[in-house]
């Protein structure tokens, strides 16, 4: 496919400017602010004591997400979702897909009977909110099971693998990673990729908005997805080496 060259300068397959601030919050076992490009999202993981009744007695824990826009994330003002005790489908598609994402990076017998909850703001939406969330998501997720670690309630093997997620699209006949909200909006074809450290695919969410997309050019932006989550989580362990935060304690 032909390079090209973006709306904002870069390449076909460069990432957005990615930065990790963490521990921006008092209170919860972890925090982050993750920020690719203009995409903005806070994100808070908070550990509780128990779980749901379909998992009580097991032995096993749960990684759950809630997922929100701020009012002025967009261009005009938006209305707060669930102040009628509802929120939309996309959200709930959203927060399902997050906590699904994270899940796969832990194992849950390990965790023991106790739920981490994902609670992901986005302050500033230019595209790719969700991949946002579960990038930045799980460098809160890893200071949360180090806090338990730390207090003798979790230990090795709590984490099975690093995982990050990415959008790929096809946007003018070429393959592009990490895609803002305009090519977002007028992409042919708009991937949401979630994988691991060792290029396993945890989900991959798609669509052609126009004429069907060949085999060859999904498994291109799949290749190239993965290129971008291999980086993604080489950002995510310096975030996590800054912390002091060695990840051998929690995956061996």
């Amino acid at each position: 496919m032909v390079a090209r060259t973006r709306l904002d300068g870069r390449g076909a397959d460069a990432l957005r400017e990615i930065s990790i601030e963490t521990r921006v919050q008092r209170f919860p076992e972890g925090s982050v602010i993750y920020r690719a490009g203009n995409t903005r999202v806070l994100i808070a993981a908070s550990v509780e004591e128990g779980v749901q009744d379909f998992l009580k007695g097991s032995g096993k824990g749960w990684v759950t997400a809630e997922y929100a826009m701020h009012p002025r994330a967009n261009p005009q003002r938006q209305r707060r979702e669930g102040q009628r005790g509802s929120v939309s489908g996309r959200t709930q598609e959203i927060q399902r897909l997050i906590g699904r994402a994270l899940r796969a990076a832990i194992r849950p017998e390990k965790l023991g009977e106790r739920t981490i909850t994902i609670d992901c703001d986005v302050l500033d939406a230019d595209g790719g909110t969700r991949t946002a969330s579960i990038t930045g998501g799980f460098v809160a997720l890893v200071m949360a099971l180090d806090s338990l670690r730390k207090r003798g309630l979790c230990g090795k093997g709590v984490l099975r693998e690093e995982v990050a997620a990415v959008s790929i699209g096809l946007f003018g006949g070429s393959a592009l990673l990490d895609l803002c909200y305009e090519e977002d909006r007028d992409a042919q074809v708009d991937l949401n990729l979630v994988a691991t450290t060792s290029g396993s695919i945890v989900e991959v969410q798609g669509t052609a908005e126009g004429a069907p997309m060949t085999r060859a050019e999904h498994d291109d932006l799949l290749a190239l997805g993965l290129r971008g989550v291999s980086r993604l989580i080489e950002v995510q362990k310096g975030a996590i080496d800054r912390l002091g935060i060695d990840l051998a304690r929690l995956s061996q």
